[in-house]
C-alpha cells in the first residue's frame, strides 16, 4: 500500500518540533506495512510575532523570519521518509483561517499529481481537515482520503465562525475515513459530518528496562511540564501549587519544557510567588532530549484545558512518571479510563491540584506503585507499534468500502 501524507504541521529545519507526532505516525505507518511519501504545506507568510523576536525593528524581523521560510529546503528526507514541503502563500491567520485550504490547493494539486508519476499512491492522508483536508478535496486528484481530526478542527475552526465550520464539514464530508485522536473527539467530529470515524490514538515509545538504559531520576522531587507555552496549559496553576507545597516539601522543584508567548508572564509570577528559584525554564527542547528531561522528574503535571489528547503525558508514563491532567478533556479522560498511573483534577481547581500531588510526593510507595501502573498503561494501550497497526488498518478500510468521490468537488 502506498500512501501520500499531508500536512500542515511537520518537522522543518526552522522547528524540529512542530507537528512531530505527524512524523511518529507517519513512521509507525511505514513500520506497520506501508509506503509512505510526506507533503508538508509550508506557509510562506512570517507569524506576526516573529516579526518582534529578537529585534526592535519589526520590518527587520519579518525580513529574517521571511528569509527562513524561503530557505527551507523543499526536499528532504526525515528518518528514512522522503518529505517535499510545498509553498504557498495565504492572508493572515486570524481573519481567513478557514480559506488556508482554497489558497493551497493549487501548489498541492500540482505536487500530488507530480508525486504520483513517480509515486502511485493508493490514498492520501491529510491531518486535519483545514487546511490540509479542503486543499486535498479541492485538488481532485481522485484516490480515497484520510483524514486526521487531533482537535483544532472541532475545538477551534469549526466554532468560531460559519466559515470554519463549512470548511470543517466540506473536509470531513469528503473522507472516506476519518481519525479521531480520542472518543470524544470522534464524536464532535461526527456532529461536523463525518460519516465513518475510527479512533486512533498516538503512542510513545517504551525505554529499555536493561541496566543502564533508564533515564536517572532527579534526587530532589520534581514537576514537569511538556508544552507551548500558553494559557491553555495552565502552567501557571502548577506554579501556584508549587508555592503552596514550598513548605512542606522544601526540595520541590518545576521542570518547564517548551517555549512560548506566555513564558514572559509566567516567570513574572514565578518572581511574585517566590518561587524562582525552584522553577526552571529548559526552553523548547529537540522531541528525544524533551522525553528525557521529563522522564528524570518525579510528577508530570499539566492540567490543560481544550486538550484534545497530549501525547507528552504518555510519553511521560511511558517512563514511568504519573501524570496530572484535567477532567472533562476528550484525552485526558481517555488516558484515565486506560488504566492507573494517570489523574484527573477539575480544571482551574488549583486546590485538588496541589492536594493531589501532595498525596504522591508524600507517600513513596503510592508513588511507586503509580510509577509502574503509569508505564503498564502506555505499553498496553499506546504504543507507536499500535498506533501503526491501527492506522494500516484503517488505510485498509477506507480502500476496501469506500469510493473515490471526495476528489470530485472544490464547492
Amino acid at each position: 500500500m502506498k500512501v501520500a501524507i499531508v500536512s500542515e504541521f511537520y518537522p522543518r529545519q526552522g522547528d524540529p518540533v512542530l507537528g512531530v507526532w505527524a512524523h511518529r505516525q507517519a513512521l509507525a505507518a511505514r513500520d506497520a506495512g506501508a509506503e509512505v511519501r510526506v507533503l508538508v504545506l509550508h506557509r510562506l507568510v512570517p507569524p506576526r510575532a516573529s516579526f518582534f523576536q529578537g529585534t526592535p525593528n519589526p520590518p527587520a524581523g519579518a525580513a529574517r523570519a521571511l528569509r527562513n521560510l524561503a530557505g527551507e529546503p523543499r526536499r528532504q528526507i526525515h528518518d528514512g521518509l522522503r518529505v517535499t514541503y510545498v509553498r504557498y502563500v495565504s492572508p493572515p491567520r486570524s481573519s481567513s483561517y478557514p480559506a488556508w485550504g482554497a489558497w493551497a490547493a493549487p501548489a498541492l494539486g500540482l505536487a500530488l499529481r507530480r508525486l504520483r508519476r513517480s509515486f502511485e499512491y493508493d490514498l492520501i492522508h491529510a491531518h486535519n481537515a483545514v487546511p490540509a483536508g479542503d486543499a486535498v478535496r479541492r485538488s481532485r486528484v481522485g484516490v480515497p482520503l484520510v483524514v486526521s481530526v487531533h482537535g483544532g478542527d472541532v475545538l477551534y475552526t469549526a466554532p468560531r465562525s460559519d466559515a470554519g465550520r463549512e470548511a470543517v464539514e466540506r473536509g470531513l464530508g469528503a473522507a472516506a475515513t476519518v481519525l479521531a485522536n480520542s472518543r470524544g473527539i470522534a464524536e464532535l467530529a461526527g456532529s461536523y459530518g463525518a460519516a465513518d470515524v475510527r479512533v486512533v490514538h498516538l503512542g510513545a515509545d517504551l525505554p529499555s528496562r536493561g541496566r543502564g538504559t533508564a533515564v536517572r531520576r532527579e534526587q530532589a522531587p520534581s514537576l514537569v511540564t511538556v508544552g507551548h507555552l500558553v494559557a491553555r496549559k495552565r502552567h501557571a496553576d502548577v506554579m501556584r501549587a508549587l508555592a503552596v507545597l514550598a513548605k512542606r516539601h522544601p526540595t520541590l522543584r518545576y521542570v518547564i519544557v517548551g517555549d512560548g508567548p506566555e513564558r514572559v508572564a509566567l516567570e513574572g509570577l514565578a518572581a511574585r510567588l517566590g518561587v524562582a528559584e525552584r522553577v526552571r525554564f529548559r526552553g523548547q527542547l529537540p522531541p528525544a532530549e524533551a522525553i528525557e528531561e521529563a522522564r528524570r522528574c518525579t510528577l508530570f503535571a499539566m492540567p490543560s484545558t481544550e486538550e484534545a489528547f497530549g501525547v507528552a503525558y504518555i510519553e511521560a508514563m511511558a517512563g514511568g512518571v504519573p501524570a496530572i491532567g484535567c477532567r472533562g478533556e476528550p484525552g485526558p479522560e481517555e488516558i484515565a479510563a486506560a488504566g492507573d498511573g494517570f489523574v484527573l483534577v477539575p480544571p482551574g481547581d488549583i486546590e485538588r491540584l496541589t492536594q493531589r500531588i501532595d498525596e504522591l510526593l508524600s507517600d513513596p510507595q503510592r508513588l511507586r506503585e503509580a510509577s509502574i501502573r503509569a508505564r503498564e498503561t502506555v505499553a498496553a494501550n499506546f504504543t507507536w507499534r499500535s498506533c501503526g497497526e491501527e492506522t494500516l488498518a484503517a488505510y485498509e478500510h477506507a480502500l476496501g468500502g469506500k469510493s473515490s468521490a471526495q476528489g470530485t468537488s472544490a464547492g
